[in-house]
């Protein structure tokens, strides 16, 4: 006898988000690459990339968040996968707008030391640079690494830099690397190994770096870049023999490289020596709390160091007072990124601290560092007696309001040789911008980018922001978008910026003000990369969780 259909348990579904299909992948390099090749803000002031180009680089872009949020998910599986759905889009983001505010490559690879006309055999022993990253992204194999890298076998050659970036060695293109690395070894100061084993199993990866750091040890490099690999602890150790080697490096990058905390602990481990390191760039990783203060000790060690990033690396509250506690030990420090870090309070007030005693300070990055009023008042008095230079500013996304505006135009009023400022994504309203731009207006003749976007600023704020840049020589950009500015109030701007010395064109584009708006917040998130649902309900589900990429103007 059948069982009643009322009587049977009722069914239940798992939808599981994570891994995404490939087509659900495919979907998401197609929309990358048309906004990465669409018109905007970024193409008008940086260069339109072109769709090969861009194609090139989402391809790029989603392996790299994929992977990411794939070691995140073996990590800290969450059931359905959403959380490594977010950190896709969120990865995916964040590199794209640095594509975009890169602009398309330059067509020129090549530099020469001598100026004025050459023999083909002069210029040839000129050549410094050995570039092969330029045109579409490409695995080779044996046959084309000897075709690719047969200048560097020439006698007599001058290369001091190589590149093999955009191109992904597997074991017979690295075979036939290495003998020629290990013959240039008394020449090459610089060396760029960024994105070179895309795309590589991981037994094939780790065994492709081990053989480059293995040819490469014993180079006196001024410069190493190990950006856009995968590598993780695993892959720091198996470039060991090349950064064991090195005691004279000054620029050292590992940007998208998934560091983890145990990374970051081998990273300071296996440097011996970084008393002449000016560069340090570490850039959306998985580092956290434990290993930045792994980082903070490579910091301490780096007396000489001038620019330090440290952005979009997860580093809550104790990472982020190790971290500003260790800058503040670099007396030579001129450009400090710490953008889109979760700091808190007592990471803030350390980072005040710190900054009183570092005069050279010339560019300062902390947006998206949660630090509302109080921050920024703490910050914004810290720099006001120190960093007389000061040329960039950015502290966007962080819940600024008009009661911090008062600190901040009296740190600013004493900073005349200030070329850009960035308060976007704030809660300024027209009292805090008006506040602020009215001292901007009297000086700051270097001032060249004011970016006010997204600050609940209605047509009076706006009209002050229009005065306080119509007058400045060389202004290039005044950023006044995600607002609420009425028809009229736009036509008044536009009417002082024509008056002005350089005319309407330095008005960014106002695509998603609310010209209708009445000055409240507008919650809404606009800017999404829209998502075509696949077929099946995991598709349509991952889709809906994936509309939350965008491009964050003004974020890295």
């Amino acid at each position: 006898m059948e069982t009643p259909a009322e009587n049977l348990p009722p069914r239940t579904f798992s939808i599981k988000l994570w891994p995404p299909s490939q087509s659900t992948r495919l979907m998401l390099v197609e929309r990358m690459t048309k906004n990465l090749s669409s018109v905007s803000i970024f193409s008008r002031k940086y260069g339109l990339l072109s769709k090969e180009e861009a194609e090139e680089n989402a391809k790029r872009i989603e392996e790299v968040a994929f992977t990411a949020a794939n070691e995140h998910h073996e990590k800290e599986p969450d059931g359905d996968g959403s959380s490594a759905v977010q950190l896709y889009a969120k990865e995916s983001s964040k590199l794209m707008l640095e594509v975009l505010k890169r602009g398309p490559k330059s067509p020129k690879k090549e530099s020469t030391e001598q100026k004025g006309p050459e023999t083909d055999e002069a210029s040839k022993a000129h050549k410094t640079v050995f570039d092969i990253s330029d045109g579409a992204r490409s695995f080779i194999n044996e046959e084309e690494a000897e075709k690719l890298l047969e200048p560097l076998k020439e006698a007599g050659n001058s290369y001091t830099k190589i590149r093999f970036s955009n191109k992904s060695f597997g074991l017979g293109a690295a075979g036939v690397a290495v003998p020629i690395l290990k013959s240039l070894n008394d020449q090459l100061r610089e060396v760029d190994l960024s994105d070179f084993i895309a795309g590589r199993p991981e037994d094939e990866a780790l065994e492709v770096m081990s053989m480059f750091a293995s040819a490469l040890e014993g180079c006196i490099l001024r410069s190493l870049n190990l950006s856009n690999n995968a590598l993780g602890e695993k892959g720091v150790r198996a470039f060991g023999a090349l950064l064991k080697s090195q005691s004279e490096l000054e620029e050292l990058y590992f940007m998208n490289n998934g560091i983890s905390e145990e990374a970051a602990r081998a990273i300071c481990e296996l440097l011996p020596s970084v008393e002449n390191l000016k560069v340090l760039h570490f850039h959306n990783n998985m580092t956290g709390d434990e290993g930045a203060v792994s980082l903070s000790e490579l910091v301490r060690r780096s007396p000489s160091l001038e620019d330090f990033r440290c952005s979009s690396t997860r580093v809550g509250s104790e990472g982020g007072v190790a971290l500003a506690e260790a800058v503040g030990t670099c007396p030579n420090l001129k450009k400090l990124d710490l953008r889109d870090n979760m700091f808190g309070t007592e990471a803030e007030v350390a980072l005040a601290k710190a900054l009183s005693g570092l005069n050279g300070i010339k560019e300062a990055y902390f947006s998206y560092l949660n630090l509302e009023d109080e921050g920024a008042v703490a910050l914004a008095e810290s720099l006001k007696d120190t960093a007389p230079m000061l040329e960039v500013l950015e502290m966007a996304g962080n819940d600024i309001t008009a009661k911090a505006a008062p600190a901040l135009a009296a740190c600013l009023k004493v900073k005349e040789s200030l070329s850009k400022l960035n308060l976007s994504e704030n809660e300024l309203k027209d009292k805090g911008t008006i506040v602020i731009c009215k001292m901007l207006e009297e000086g700051h003749k270097d001032l060249k980018e004011l970016d006010l976007s997204t600050n609940g600023i209605t047509r009076v704020g706006a009209k002050v922001s229009a005065k306080a840049v119509a007058e400045k020589p060389g202004f290039s950009m005044l950023n006044l978008d995600g607002n609420c500015i009425s028809d009229e109030g736009i036509d008044e701007v536009k009417e002082v910026l024509k008056e002005g010395v350089n005319g309407v064109s330095v008005l960014g584009p106002l695509d998603e003000n609310e010209e209708d708006g009445d000055g409240d917040d507008n919650d809404e998130d606009e800017g999404s990369v829209d998502g075509q649902g696949d077929e099946d309900g995991e598709g349509e589900e991952l889709q809906s969780k994936l509309q939350e990429l965008k491009v964050d103007e003004d974020k890295e």
